[in-house]
């Protein structure tokens, strides 16, 4: 009964952290650029942003800014009739353009600082 009790605790305990781990897409466009700046993400030439150092929240952000793009993607590829992995190329090519100088794109499988 004791180890059942133990069980239910955790289980209850993982229920209420697994909320913590997910981010909202506005808090996650909050720290964006910060998490940037600090070299924690870093775009890519697929249009989707990824983890340079696992640091703070740096899973979170790009877990929900990717899941916005990944659906904005698809809207504009349904819209004009175009493969998404096209759309994909070019919001990525757009964006490793436009990172600034000090941030991190990812060039031939490295991460370098722009």
């Amino acid at each position: 009964m004791k180890r059942f009790v133990q069980l239910g605790a955790f289980i209850l305990a993982l229920c209420l952290a697994v909320p913590a781990f997910s981010m909202g897409l506005e808090e996650a466009k909050n720290q964006l650029d910060a998490a940037k700046q600090q070299g924690m993400v870093g775009e890519t030439p697929t249009g989707y942003l990824d983890v340079v150092k696992a640091e703070g929240n740096a899973h979170g952000i790009v877990e929900a800014i990717n899941k916005a793009r990944r659906d904005e993607y698809a809207r504009i590829a349904e819209k004009h009739d175009i493969p998404v992995t096209q759309v994909e190329t070019v919001a990525g090519q757009k964006a490793l353009e436009k990172t600034p100088s000090g941030q991190f794109i990812l060039v031939d499988g490295k991460w370098v600082k722009k």
